[in-house]
This record gives C-alpha cells, sequence and structure tokens, in this order.
C-alpha cells in the first residue's frame, strides 16, 4: 500500500517547525514503512521547495506561496494540484490530512480522503470556550464534509469533534498516537533528581502552563528546595495580546520561588530524555489535547506523571495506578499529589512502573500501526466497490 500524509509539520532535521503533530506523524510513517508500505510526505507552509528521500519516506515540501487576493483559496488549489501529480505518478492510494485549520477545504483528490483529529481550532476553542473566528469554522467545516472518514487519537476527541462539526454516516475510528518504546527506555528508573518538577510542552494558555506558578508555590511550601525545568516554545497569548506567555508566568511566580525556576526554551529533541530521566514528577496540566504526545513518552520512560483529568487523559492515564490525574484549577490538590510523591520514593517508582506497562499496552507503534493499515485498506477497498 502506498499512504500519503499531507501535514503542515513533520518531524526531520531540515524541518524548523514541528510539534506533537509532527512527532505522531514521523512514528506512524516510519512503522507503516518498515511493514512494507510506500510512504510519502506532503508538508505545506514550507520557505523551499525541495524533495527530501528520509531513509526510504519520501518529503515533498512544498513552497508558501503569496497571492495578491484570494491567498487562503489559491494556495490551497496549488496544494491539491501538487499532491494529485505526485498521487497520480507514485500510484498512491490514500492520503490522510490533519483537521487544524481545514486545509483540505477547497480540495478534491483522486483517492480516498482520511482526517485525523490532532485537534481543530473548532476543537480547541470549545475546550478553552474561547470563541472562534467564522472563518476557521467554514474551512474546517468544509474539510470534514470532503472527507470519506476519520481517525481520533482518543474516543473524547472523536466524540467532541463529531457533536462539533454534526459528522453522520461518517466513520470515526480511534487509533491512538504511538511511540517506538524501545527508543524510550529508562534503564534506571530509581536514579533521578530529588524534589525536581519537569514540564515540556508550549508554554501557552491552553497547556495549563498558568496554573504552575500557584502550583509550584504551594509544593515550596513544603519543600522549599524544589526546583521546576520548563522546556518549550514561547507563545502568544490570545487572551492579554502578550507576545510571551512566559513573561506572564513570571509575573505570576513570587520572588523567592522565581528564583527555583529554570526555562530553557525549545531544545533539540534528543535531548529531550535525559531531562525527563532526571525528573522527579513531570507535570502536564493541559486544558486542551486530543492525547499528549509528550505524555506517553514520558510513560515510556517510567516516570511519575501528575496530569490534566480532562476528558482524553482519562484514556492514557489510570488515576492512582498508572499516574495522577488533577483538574487544572484544583491548585490544593495538584500540589498535593507533587509533595506525595516527594515523600516517598517507593510509590514514584510504583506509579512509573505502571505507567511503562500501560504505554506498551495502549501506545506501542509497532501495533498501532497495524490497526491503521486495517482501516486504512478497508476506506480503499470501500471506495473501489463505489466507483
Amino acid at each position: 500500500m502506498h499512504i500519503a500524509f499531507l501535514t503542515p509539520e513533520y518531524s526531520h532535521p531540515s524541518i524548523t517547525q514541528t510539534a506533537g503533530i509532527g512527532t505522531s506523524i514521523k512514528n506512524l510513517a516510519t512503522s507503516l514503512y518498515n511493514s512494507g508500505n510506500n510512504i510519502s510526505i506532503f508538508i505545506y507552509n514550507q520557505p523551499v521547495q525541495e524533495i527530501i528521500d528520509a531513509n526510504g519516506i519520501k518529503i515533498y515540501r512544498i513552497k508558501k506561496i503569496k497571492y495578491k487576493f484570494l491567498g487562503w483559496y489559491l494556495y490551497r488549489k496549488h496544494i491539491e494540484k501538487f499532491c494529485n501529480q505526485i498521487i497520480k505518478k507514485e500510484n498512491i492510494e490514500i492520503i490522510e490530512a490533519a483537521d487544524w485549520t481545514g486545509i483540505t477545504a477547497f480540495m478534491n483528490f483522486k483517492i480516498p480522503l482520511v482526517i485525523r483529529f490532532h485537534g481543530s481550532d473548532t476543537y480547541f476553542c470549545h475546550l478553552e470556550n474561547r470563541k472562534q473566528k467564522l472563518k476557521n469554522f467554514w474551512f474546517e467545516k468544509l474539510a470534514i464534509k470532503n472527507t470519506q472518514a476519520f481517525i481520533s487519537p482518543t474516543t473524547f476527541a472523536g466524540e467532541v469533534s463529531k457533536k462539533l462539526f454534526k459528522i453522520k454516516g461518517k466513520k470515526i475510528q480511534t487509533i491512538h498516537n504511538g511511540l517506538d518504546i524501545n527508543e524510550f527506555e529508562n534503564t534506571e528508573p530509581e536514579k533521578f533528581e530529588k524534589h525536581t518538577i519537569l514540564y515540556i510542552g508550549t508554554l501557552i494558555r491552553k497547556k495549563g502552563v498558568l496554573e504552575l506558578p500557584e502550583i509550584f508555590s504551594k509544593v515550596r511550601n513544603v519543600f522549599p528546595e524544589t526546583k521546576l525545568l520548563l522546556i518549550g516554545s514561547d507563545s502568544f497569548d490570545i487572551k492579554t495580546n502578550s507576545k510571551s506567555t512566559w513573561e506572564l508566568m513570571k509575573k505570576l511566580f513570587a520572588k523567592g520561588d522565581l528564583n527555583n525556576v529554570e526555562y530553557l526554551g525549545k531544545i533539540p529533541y534528543n535531548e529531550i530524555q535525559e531531562h525527563i530521566k532526571k525528573a522527579n514528577v513531570c507535570v502536564f496540566p493541559t486544558y486542551a489535547e486530543t492525547l499528549g504526545m509528550v505524555t506517553i513518552e514520558a510513560m515510556a520512560m517510567q516516570k511519575a506523571i501528575v496530569n490534566s483529568n480532562i476528558g482524553w487523559s482519562q484514556e492514557l492515564i489510570r488515576d492512582k495506578e498508572s499516574g495522577y490525574l488533577v483538574h487544572p484549577s484544583n491548585h490544593n490538590l495538584y500540589a498535593e499529589r507533587i509533595t506525595q510523591l516527594f515523600k516517598d520514593d517507593s510509590l514514584v517508582l510504583q506509579l512509573g512502573k505502571k505507567a511503562r506497562e500501560r504505554a506498551e499496552e495502549k501506545f506501542n507503534i509497532n501495533k498501532l500501526a497495524l490497526e491503521n493499515i486495517s482501516f486504512y485498506q478497508n476506506i480503499i477497498n470501500s471506495n473501489k466497490k463505489t466507483t
């Protein structure tokens, strides 16, 4: 089978802009390729036009084009034309796209189109109780309308998206995002830096980072030596129009607390694992997610985790068994869970061990690739019957 992905990002040294979508697609594409399938990656909004051979996976970078008028439409048609040429030339059988911004609105492909719910603007605005631009909803709604089937990384994300877009009569299959378990080994989980809290992810309001200063203060009331390490890109804040969420966070930390906070910004992906290994506790207090790649990476590395308890997260972690689930706004309980772990190293190791077992069971990309292959094949076969 020849499978293509249309995406705004992909994890590769030549691609500077990448996050959870890029990582999850890279993990899946690699496993699909290793299973004997041909893989093509179309990446739009790129600064250059080029083709990269990434160990057998062909990456097509589609250069961003600026138009005087109707750029939102004309660039989509340009992407469509480019993809259709490669689809015909390389005999691609199915193409998958992300829901974000409804990139496939106004596009028509010669093969079945599947959309994966990585998280649309409509979805995130709903979870954040934030007003959405009508244009953004329109694009995403049109993209949904032109799609044969959907994949959702969690049942929660699928059900919410189905309701928001009023999807009827089209299949929505839950298939978790996954990772190569063998690449996330922690052979010495008992070795970590005591009283160190690690957050990995974009510094943005929807990730719950503005809750961390008060949570951190409450933890330091019990363990004054506690340190907080933050890793990830800074971001514009949509509510205050601040150019930097980090600057907003700094104002929320007590003066003494800020001395124990270190913000590394965005660092190379291959360095992140070392920081995960060193952490006593990993925290992900997010309000809006479809799954959370970095959470399952930390699980695979046997870390004690205090995660958000909203919808999707209940499909990742079993509360009090493979981690803790707490609502981000419940600062007292969030801090209590962290201090509970600080007091009991055996509990840290116990939760970490169970987290690893759950990652192996639910998020092993090689198992999940087989589910994706079966899903794609069913869609291709159904399309042949109707044409």
